[in-house]
């Protein structure tokens, strides 16, 4: 009898889990920002942990909504980003427009039905005003009421000041908050999303919900970018990780599961939000899949590179711990 009261109470807790991974964003609700933390509907603090997809428009096979359903199923993502290219490729948004807004909408729509949070990437190094504030526009307008939508209005600025920088991202968000005044928008920082120390000294005003985007590859950036961001939260800023990985800033060379796991054991203890990169199938470290991978997700083992062993297990034990 004892056993049998002992095996029920393990079932139901297994059915619990089961159903708060299930009912993720239904649990969660709408996001803000609370100071500097990311919150829930409870304003509980939240950190999301996810996949990015490649550039779109170059590989667009894995967008579609069996991909998003795989990636929350099996490793566990509670939140993937859509990184929609904006010049590169064949198919860039620039060139092909409603290629790219199928491919992009494909994922939300996967991400709304799987019950996870999306950003919405506008995967760009240049500013591109006018298309930006367009899309955005026209996104906001269709998504405004799904508490899942996370935009990311800017990529990776390299080479633009902050002034500069700034000034693309009052226009864009006042676009977007024209129709949506809730859901969470990120910034990036000048120097590929390095130097947040920037935003720190002059951040946004007059809006809320706003956060700002820190990226890192473990290999390469050191406890220097840490300590830098550090300094920035402590004056107010609201950081997101919207891209990471455990390589080189290059995508490429040996893993360094060591610096990784720095990079993991800080986040978590700031409770920082964090996303991977990338769900691609290119000859490079950061692509998680190999080419044997089908489309629409059910990647055995064997056809995940070793940073997607890597960072599926980083995302079960994370994700599951809550």
């Amino acid at each position: 009898m004892i056993k049998l009261k002992k095996n029920l109470i393990t079932a139901a807790l297994l059915l619990i889990c089961c159903f708060s991974q299930a009912q993720f964003v239904k649990e969660h609700g709408q996001l803000s920002v609370l100071g500097i933390q990311l919150v829930d509907q409870n304003n509980q603090p939240i950190v999301l942990r996810g996949l990015s997809f490649g550039w779109h428009s170059m590989w667009p096979r894995f967008y579609n909504e069996k991909a998003v359903s795989w990636l929350k199923k099996d490793f566990k993502c509670n939140v993937v980003r859509a990184a929609m290219g904006i010049e590169l490729g064949e198919y860039s948004y620039i060139k092909d427009p409603k290629f790219s807004k199928e491919k992009i909408e494909a994922v939300v729509n996967g991400a709304i039905k799987s019950d996870i949070y999306v950003i919405i990437d506008w995967h760009s190094h240049n500013i591109n005003l006018k298309e930006a504030k367009e899309f955005f526009a026209e996104m906001s307008k269709k998504y405004a009421k799904y508490p899942n939508i996370i935009y990311e209005i800017f990529n990776e600025p390299d080479y633009e000041t902050w002034w500069e920088v700034k000034t693309y991202s009052e226009e864009v968000i006042r676009v977007i908050r024209e129709n949506d005044p809730n859901n969470i928008i990120l910034v990036g920082s000048p120097h590929w999303d390095q130097d947040v120390d920037l935003p720190a000294e002059d951040p946004i005003l007059g809006y809320n919900n706003i956060m700002y985007t820190m990226h890192f590859y473990a290999a390469t950036h050191g406890k220097d970018l840490r300590d830098k961001t550090d300094e920035a939260i402590k004056r107010g800023l609201p950081i997101f990780i919207s891209e990471s990985a455990g390589m080189e800033a290059s995508g490429d060379g040996p893993l360094n599961v060591k610096a990784w796991q720095e990079y993991i054991d800080w986040m978590e203890a700031k409770k920082l939000s964090w996303i991977t990169w990338s769900v691609s199938d290119k000859d490079e470290t950061c692509s998680i899949l190999k080419k044997s991978a089908k489309s629409e997700g059910k990647w055995k083992d064997e056809d995940l590179k070793e940073s997607g062993i890597e960072v599926r297990e980083f995302l079960r034990k994370y994700n599951n711990q809550e």
